[in-house]
């Protein structure tokens, strides 16, 4: 049982990790290209589409979070894309630039140092264990998908027979 309610917690923390950061990026289009750009990763070319697509791609992934529905994949998905995000901070601080990550909005060049990328790098791995955690454990209450709510038991399913 204790498995599921970790299950619950971490789905609904992970859901709203994504819907937070992709509603914010998404009610600032010119301030989210403005952080992709910062990275110095991406051909110009790259840059907006990267920009209008990253927010609502965090907000796909927190709705499917939030109701439950392929809660696996989800996971995956997160798992991926936090690792992705991982890699471009480490980047970034390994070049010596100063940027803001712009991971909740914002963005930019900005005064940071080590200590602030490593606690962005340490707050994403947090993430990222939860997305291992659904991974393994996907199946949690309230979750909607079939391949992600709890089975029910074999007496309540005869007891719902009577």
């Amino acid at each position: 049982m204790w498995i599921r309610i970790v299950s619950l917690l971490a789905r609904l923390g992970l859901a709203a990790i994504w819907l937070i950061s992709g509603v914010l990026k998404a009610a600032d289009p010119a301030g989210t290209v403005i952080a992709v750009r910062a990275y110095q990763l991406l051909p110009e070319s790259l840059v907006r589409p990267v920009a209008n697509t990253l927010p609502f791609l965090e907000i796909a992934l927190g709705l499917l979070l939030l109701i439950g529905l392929g809660v696996r994949l989800a996971a995956i998905a997160s798992a991926l894309l936090l690792v992705v995000l991982i890699g471009v901070i480490i980047s970034v601080w390994a070049r010596g630039l100063s940027i803001d990550c712009g991971c909740f909005g914002g963005g930019g060049a900005a005064d940071v140092d080590g200590w602030d990328y490593a606690g962005e790098i340490a707050r994403d791995v947090g993430f990222l264990a939860m997305a291992a955690w659904l991974t393994v454990f996907p199946r949690s209450p309230f979750a909607l998908g079939p391949g992600s709510r709890p089975a029910l038991s074999v007496p309540a399913q005869h007891q719902m027979a009577e």
